[in-house]
């Protein structure tokens, strides 16, 4: 790579990270990298892209979601409310958090111009890049990793329905 791509590189991966971070809610206690964190793991994914398209990285479903593909209807081990909002939990703690009612949509349009051009120059190394996904198996795991994060949101909303149905207080 020349030296004046990277400077461009560098620079839109960082307004990407800069803009995106300005449109999500302050830091809670509990989240000590709060919105730069989130910034910044957008960044590191957008540039670990290529190294993924040519299965030089592999992302690996984490196991939570590979029990909800299982079986996402399954109330196995789960008999009380406390055991549901554990199980909720565990799924928030992958998939991020639910909807809530009453939330507004707000979007940055800025830093999803900025996102949009990172991961354009990014994708733009690889010619070829939807063939050389499907030969590397890149595709596929995109695929497969998307299955299971449907199949993981199905079973959150299935359990928050049994858990609001029980009558259950626990918080998630």
């Amino acid at each position: 790579m020349t030296r004046k791509f990277c400077i461009v590189l560098g620079a839109a991966l960082l307004t990407a990270s800069a803009a995106h971070a300005q449109t999500k809610p302050p830091a809670k206690p509990d989240e000590p990298a709060g919105r730069w964190g989130e910034a910044r793991q957008k960044a590191i994914d957008i540039g670990s892209q290529p190294a993924r398209d040519v299965g030089m990285s592999k992302r690996e479903v984490p196991p939570v979601l590979i029990k909800a593909f299982d079986d996402p209807y399954s109330l196995k081990g789960l008999k009380t409310c406390k055991a549901l909002a554990a199980e909720v939990k565990d799924l928030n703690a992958t998939l991020g958090p639910d909807y809530v009612v009453g939330n507004t949509y707000e979007e940055n349009r800025g830093g999803k111009l900025a996102e949009a051009g990172g991961k354009t120059i990014i994708n733009s190394i690889i010619p070829f890049r939807g063939l050389v996904r499907e030969v590397t198996g890149a595709a596929p795991a995109d695929r497969q990793m998307n299955a299971a994060v449907d199949a993981g949101l199905a079973r959150r909303g299935f359990l928050r329905g049994v858990h609001l149905r029980q009558g259950c207080k626990t918080k998630f």
